[in-house]
């Protein structure tokens, strides 16, 4: 049997930022990152919208998306002159009728207080700013003028990736399928291959499975996969100011090179836990919940054709759609990276800074994280992200 002194399970991009950052903060143990899809044909990370902001209504979900922004800005210092996963910056516009207006500004508030470059503005306001767009039924929106928007999330993933590659960090690649434990402490970890893997502390980075994973070590997560759809679609019109716009119905469209990008039709009130192995698009949500929305909020997209699709899955945190980091209370060597709940691809380089930190140091020190602690599911005291898309 195989011993690390950590064990990651999950190497998408929320295991992948945990062990660089480690190696980065000092940390000279052995290593083992799991992953069972190496290819990352049906992962959260690389089937996710690829989009960052910082249009939330939690100061601390604001400080973890700018710590990636900043990364962002740097990434040829941090990764090497060649790194670039084209990073456009095109906005969030968050849009909301007359009665969604007081969380509208009471989330603007806190996205100022934080240094965000966001500005409120009322429906004239921005049809002026965008004249393509209709005000029908909106008194309101905020947009990001800067630090908000959309990358390659392949090329994103890739950079942490081969940096580790030079890491000393064993790659496995398998299905954790059990986990021993003894008491307070997880002793070992059980792979499909036959595999176990003794382990000094273990970290679940398992996205969309995280609450399976954590069960294996008699831990109650309420994280499960929740199915989203992606359309893609052409127009004629291409208009290369356009933001991510969120329409109050949570449908939200962007453009990707010279076609669209749309999706959020999903019922989250009616919402059951999805089958993580359905990748089967849902195509009615387009022509019966999404297409109307657009035609009304962009009249020039009442003539579209629809010419793809795919489906992700959300880590969805059912107690309040925010993430779940740091330690297990009792299991004292077993850690959280989940539940981020859609919002997990733009915060993991922060969680992986933080965590580490959290594990080489003893505490945080860049991000504190102690607001996102497993604590508060035993006590059932939800803490409650807002901007939820």
């Amino acid at each position: 049997m195989a011993k690390y002194d950590i064990v990651i399970i999950g190497g998408a991009i929320m295991g992948a930022s945990l062990a660089y950052y480690l190696r980065k903060e000092g940390f000279t143990g052995s290593l083992a990152l799991i992953e069972r899809d190496p290819q990352f044909t049906r992962s959260a990370t690389t089937l996710s919208a690829a989009s960052i902001r910082q249009q939330f209504s939690i100061a601390e979900n604001i400080r973890l998306s700018r710590f990636t922004l900043d990364l962002f800005h740097r990434l040829s210092e941090e990764f090497g002159d060649e790194a670039d996963i084209g990073f456009r910056e095109g906005g969030y516009l968050i849009l909301a009728p007359e009665e969604g207006l007081p969380v509208l500004k009471a989330n603007h508030a806190v996205q100022l207080a934080e240094g965000a470059d966001i500005v409120l503005e009322d429906a004239a306001a921005l049809v002026r700013r965008f004249p393509w767009l209709s005000g029908e039924g909106i008194a309101g929106g905020a947009y990001g003028v800067s630090g908000e928007g959309w990358f390659d999330a392949h090329a994103y993933l890739h950079l942490f990736r081969k940096a580790l590659r030079t890491m000393k960090v064993d790659f496995v690649t398998a299905s954790v399928t059990a986990m021993e434990r003894q008491g307070d402490r997880i002793e070992s970890v059980g792979l499909d291959n036959g595999d176990r893997l003794e382990a000094g502390l273990v970290v679940n980075a398992a996205g969309p499975n995280a609450g399976k994973v954590a069960a294996l070590a008699g831990i109650e997560l309420p994280v499960e996969p929740r199915k989203r759809n992606v359309f893609v679609f052409e127009a004629r019109e291409h208009y290369a100011d356009m933001p991510l716009l969120v329409d109050p119905s949570g449908i939200y469209v962007r453009p990707e090179g010279s076609v669209y990008i749309t999706g959020g039709a999903e019922d989250e009130g009616g919402e059951q836990a999805a089958d993580p192995t359905d990748f089967e698009p849902e195509w009615s949500l387009f022509e019966n919940e999404i297409w109307p929305v657009l035609a009304t909020r962009i009249p020039a997209f009442e003539a579209i054709r629809m010419t793809r699709a795919w489906v992700g899955h959300y880590d969805y945190n059912t107690l309040d759609q925010n993430a779940v980091i740091g330690p297990h209370p009792q299991v004292s060597n077993f850690l959280f990276a989940n539940g981020f709940s859609g919002h997990g691809l733009q915060q993991a380089p922060a969680v992986g800074k933080a965590l580490a930190e959290l594990i080489v140091h003893g505490e945080y020190r860049t991000l504190d994280c102690s607001v996102f602690s497993y604590r508060r599911i035993v006590e059932g005291r939800p803490f409650r992200e807002l901007n939820v898309i």
